[in-house]
């Protein structure tokens, strides 16, 4: 209200009045309390518990203090509203099931996923954890502006510098007046990826971020069922996405199964589900639990729901799915507050914002230490100049009356500035005879370089854009983590096959002539070294074998994995493939299975070699690690082989006369040891190999004598074994340490003594645990399992011991491992 109209009654419509009053209430509402800032993620109240946390010391390398002394801080100084208010939002920030990457550390009862109340401010204790050291980085250096508390009696900054996009990595929610925000969290890597893509590309289109910013990445885990609300979420800001708990199936002593839910969908109450559950059961609405329990612990989330005998696990999964919150649907609007207007953003918008601040911020930054880097090589060079003349200097100064005297006389005999007049008096006589002309120069000559730096910074926007890439790496490389909500193709009104395969581990043999087929691993039973093995594989005639002859089918490779897993085939002529292990047919033991090109889209002329089982997640392995026939080696990073289509992807370029026959995953810093037909061995580091994308053809790894080719290829582990099989069934383990370390493209040691009673050597594998077992293949499909520590420990050039008996015809092809899998109880 203008002062002119104090004390005069004003006549006002009461519409008008409670349109303009209601306008004025909903704008502060939306600016002030409930919408965050695109900059750095925040809502006020979160901005100002964070600065004066900040203000008071409570930094992650400090010890924590009582929460009620920081809502005490924030109400005083800058959020003049409830107590309670402030401590809500400061608990939220401390939770790790609310906020991805938590931007406050806790000590005490913060509240749980049961709902269970944080305890009083007066008894918990914070800190500011370490990543929020990033959205406070620089803002000492004038990055940010700062504006008046309520009251005018501090400042407060208007946004923080954020060296983190923390609207997208920890998201939002709120509601304010006639508008409501709803930003999922996101993972780190992917979003930090997204920006350095935009920064190099202003031109991405949604869908170029989409390979980037996978979907939303919640702290809780979960599944995302289908990707169609992401993509609208992503292109227009609006967009829903559907969210499952995680679950596996196991079987209880007496035989029922029990599904586990290990991981529920964001902000679910784990209390109130459970209570639900109990509920629909006892309302008879839930067919077929018959028990429930919550044995969650330190150790993790595990809700128990254990089956009746007849019941069928997808038939109680889809009602859960339908009738409790074991499914969400979380609604995206992507609603912030940008300039001071809330605005809906698409993905791409909100991450220019976010480069767009950043720049803001790296520019303010780099004017400000350009003034302070001028300011000292201002004084330098008055230093300078009276070293140059020292001894009048000293008189000058000892002749004046004051300091005043003393500063105007220096400028007048010396050519100093006023500033540079004042720092050679405030040091001491002292002071000013011991300075080294040396040290000066050299600071000199640093400060000089500083400053040209500094002013190529501004000077090119193509180095503020590295400056902001080199900044999103360092922030990856502290905080980086792996996603932890799965995303599946499967929509949520699709039935998913995995919910009608029980999660169950299980042996998977692709044979010779292309026939796949999964068993369980029960079927398969512990047998003593030299045993004969089970009959694995039917033997199958060949329609392609000359007039005259049989050739007949046997197993080739063989993996153990469970039924949720995905493999990767590789074909000898270089192609990589594709296949959930659930979409292989289960067969019996002898049955032959089904054709692998009717699962998969392989040529004619094409045949697998290699076969693995995915990693599941980044941190198991980084690479894929290829080795040839003709003893050429590839790395290739694993992200290469995100999307493996049906029909293929190229994974190595091959020579004329070579094939592809050896794949395994690697951190990229492992050792590896490659070994021939003929008993040689290399051993050398996967460093020397540089990465390389899909379309490409690798290195040499080793060099081949005459009529020797590669047998096989293993990662190396420190204190393992070397072990080796022939091809009439002879092996041994050797220790690593007696194989020397190489440079690639090396000739190798000896590793096996060759000779016609012993065979060429079929296949190697690297064991370090004498308990783990492996089964051992035979062209005839003959399996033989047996523990590693069975096979005798001796030195390289020897023939070995006996392993699998064969028949004169037979010959060992092949060597699976068991790892990590408990023993069936099968009969032969």
């Amino acid at each position: 209200m203008a002062e002119d109209t104090l004390g005069t009654v004003i006549s006002r419509s009461l519409q008008e009045e409670m349109q303009t009053s209601y306008m004025e209430y909903a704008m502060s509402v939306i600016v002030s309390r409930a919408l965050p800032d695109v900059r750095d993620g925040l809502k006020p109240v979160q901005r100002r518990i964070l600065y004066a946390m900040h203000r008071a010391g409570a930094t992650s390398g400090s010890r924590t203090k009582k929460s009620a002394a920081f809502v005490g801080d924030v109400m005083k100084l800058y959020h003049p509203h409830g107590d309670a208010a402030i401590y809500d939002a400061l608990v939220r920030m401390a939770q790790p099931f609310s906020l991805r990457y938590p931007l406050i550390e806790g000590q005490g009862n913060f509240g749980s996923v049961d709902g269970d109340p944080p305890a009083a401010m007066r008894y918990t204790e914070a800190k500011l954890s370490a990543i929020t050291g990033e959205l406070m980085a620089d803002i000492e250096k004038e990055t940010v502006d700062m504006v008046p508390n309520y009251d005018d009696s501090e400042v407060q900054p208007s946004v923080l510098p954020a060296r983190i996009p923390n609207l997208l990595i920890n998201g939002a929610s709120g509601i304010a007046v006639g508008m409501t925000t709803n930003i999922p969290p996101h993972n780190l890597r992917e979003v930090s990826a997204a920006v350095k893509q935009l920064v190099d590309n202003p031109e991405a289109t949604a869908e170029d971020l989409l390979s980037f910013v996978k979907g939303p990445d919640f702290p809780t885990g979960g599944v995302i069922m289908g990707t169609t609300g992401i993509k609208a979420a992503y292109s227009t800001g609006h967009g829903r996405v559907i969210v499952r708990g995680r679950h596996s199936l196991e079987q209880a002593a007496n035989g029922r199964e029990r599904i586990i839910v290990y991981e529920l969908p964001y902000a679910v109450n784990k209390a109130a589900l459970v209570a639900k559950i109990a509920e629909l059961v006892s309302d008879r609405k839930l067919e077929g639990i018959a028990d429930l329990r919550d044995e969650s612990d330190r150790n993790g989330m595990r809700i128990v729901i254990e089956l009746k005998r007849e019941a069928k696990v997808f038939t109680v999964l889809n009602n859960l799915y339908k009738h409790t919150t074991l499914q969400t649907t979380f609604g995206v609007i992507m609603l912030a507050i940008v300039d001071g207007r809330p605005v809906v953003l698409s993905l791409k918008q909100a991450l220019q914002l976010f480069i767009d601040h950043r720049r803001n911020v790296i520019l303010r930054r780099t004017r400000y230490d350009l003034e302070r880097a001028q300011e000292r090589a201002h004084i330098l060079e008055g230093l300078k100049i009276c070293l140059d003349h020292l001894d009048e200097v000293i008189k000058t100064i000892r002749a004046a009356s004051d300091q005043e005297v003393a500063s105007t006389e220096l400028q007048s005999r010396f050519g100093l500035s006023e500033r540079q007049a004042k720092a050679v008096l405030a040091l001491t006589l002292g002071r000013l005879t011991r300075l080294e002309r040396g040290k000066i120069d050299e600071e000199y000559e640093q400060v000089i370089k500083t400053i040209a730096y500094l002013e190529s910074i501004l000077a090119s926007d193509q180095k503020v854009r590295l400056l902001i890439k080199e900044e999103m790496d360092d922030v990856v490389k502290k905080y980086g983590d792996d996603r932890r909500t799965e995303i599946t193709d499967l929509e949520a009104t699709e039935l998913s096959a995995e919910d009608l395969v029980p999660k169950e581990d299980v042996v998977v043999t692709l044979t010779h002539r292309g026939y796949v087929k999964r068993q369980p691993l029960r079927v398969f039973r512990a047998q003593k070294r030299g045993g004969v093995g089970l009959k694995g594989a039917r033997p199958t005639a060949s329609s392609e074998a000359p007039s005259g002859t049989r050739e007949e089918d046997y197993a080739l490779h063989l993996l153990t994995t469970h039924t949720h897993a995905s493999m990767l085939f590789f074909t000898q002529s270089g192609r990589v493939f594709q296949l959930r292990v659930h979409e292989v047919p289960e067969r019996e033991r002898q049955a032959k299975g089904m054709p692998i090109n009717n699962l998969i889209d392989i040529g004619s002329n094409e045949r697998i070699t290699s076969v693995f089982v995915r990693p599941e997640t980044e941190s198991e392995a980084h690479y894929m690690l290829m080795v040839t026939k003709n003893g050429y080696i590839k790395k290739t990073a694993m992200a290469e082989y995100a999307n493996v289509r049906r029909n293929g992807l190229i994974a190595i370029n091959l020579q004329e006369g070579d094939e592809l026959d050896w794949v395994t995953p690697t951190t990229g810093r492992d050792e590896v040891i490659i070994a021939t037909e003929l008993g040689k061995a290399i051993r050398f580091s996967e460093v020397e190999v540089r990465a390389m994308g899909r379309d490409t053809q690798g290195v040499i790894g080793i060099k081949l004598g005459k009529g020797d080719a590669v047998a096989g290829m293993a990662a190396v582990v420190e204190g393992g074994d070397l072990l080796v099989i022939t091809q009439r069934g002879y092996g041994k383990r050797t220790p690593l340490s007696e194989y020397p370390m190489h440079h690639r493209a090396g000739q190798g040691v000896f590793t096996l003594k060759v000779t016609d009673r012993v065979g060429k050597l079929a296949a190697v594998r690297v064991t370090s645990d004498p308990e783990e077992e492996i089964l051992v293949i035979s062209s005839s499909g003959m399996v033989l399992r047996t523990a590693v520590g069975a096979i005798s420990q001796i030195g390289r050039q020897t023939q070995g011991v006996i392993v699998m008996r064969l028949a004169p015809d037979d010959q060992v092809v092949a060597i699976a491992p068991v790892a990590g899998i408990e023993e069936g109880d099968a009969k032969e």
